[in-house]
């Protein structure tokens, strides 16, 4: 496995900070970058803005993007020009997607209900397609790749992955993945051990902490001290899906 080191320098920040998960860290940073850089110089490069037209953004991105409060004449610009694309691609379905009425001489359209879908599916994958997604997942699957390696060629790396106590669970999955993807079946039984290990430790603490936060709320433990369960359920939140409050942005990685 080729591993480039500019992937390997992130992937040992996240882990060696103190956030909770560091792979919601890692997926912040890289959103956060994105979204700068797409409000920035590159969003008038006649290539990016041909990526930006056909591609655009999730309306998550859009969101985003807009509550920057920066290039908002940029932003307006990208946007001129996507929502052209859009109409251009969708035109064509739209001038053959209502059925006529059916009357004695026209008779029945057999395929209105395809033509109706195919528009609707043509539609769905406009929104659905996004540039900073597709950056993200690209990036997330390098990182993946670079922690498989780093578990097995780098002692030091192992044993903070192994103190870990917290990975949310979506990344949990995208662990699991990759190691079955990346590992070999000795590495993957070595790996998973390690991570079952650290993901079920902090699971147990967590569940304990929501049930004592909701015990709380009985009179007879008014007095009683929370312990770490007054933060229980945005924890939990974050455990369940992922994008830990605590993931650091742009500026705080670059600290």
């Amino acid at each position: 496995m080729k591993v480039e080191k500019i992937y390997t320098i992130p992937v040992n920040d996240a882990y060696s900070s103190s956030c909770a998960c560091p792979l919601c860290a890692l997926k912040a940073k890289v959103e956060a970058d994105s979204l700068d850089y797409y409000l920035g110089p590159s969003l008038m490069e006649p290539d990016n803005r041909v990526l930006t037209n056909e591609q655009g953004f999730c309306g998550d991105h859009l969101n985003k993007m807009f509550g920057r409060e920066i290039n908002r004449l940029g932003m307006g610009l990208m946007l001129h020009t996507h929502l052209q694309d859009v109409k251009k691609s969708t035109d064509p379905l739209w001038e053959k997607a209502a059925p006529s009425k059916r009357t004695l001489l026209s008779g029945k359209d057999a395929e209105y209900k395809k033509r109706l879908t195919a528009l609707a599916d043509k539609i769905d994958s406009r929104l659905e397609s996004c540039i900073i997604c597709d950056k993200i997942n690209t990036t997330m699957k390098r990182y993946m790749e670079v922690i498989m390696w780093l578990y097995f060629e780098d002692a030091s790396f192992r044993e903070t992955f192994a103190a870990k106590t917290y990975h949310c669970l979506p990344h949990v999955a995208m662990l699991l993945r990759a190691a079955a993807e990346e590992l070999s079946q000795n590495q993957a039984s070595e790996f998973v051990e390690a991570l079952a290990k650290t993901h079920n430790s902090g699971l147990d603490e967590l569940i304990k902490d929501v049930e004592w936060f909701t015990l709380k709320f009985d009179y007879r433990n008014k007095e009683k001290p929370w312990g770490n369960s007054k933060d229980a359920v945005p924890r939990a939140i974050a455990m369940l899906g992922g994008e830990s409050a605590d993931a650091p942005s742009a500026k705080d990685g670059d600290k």
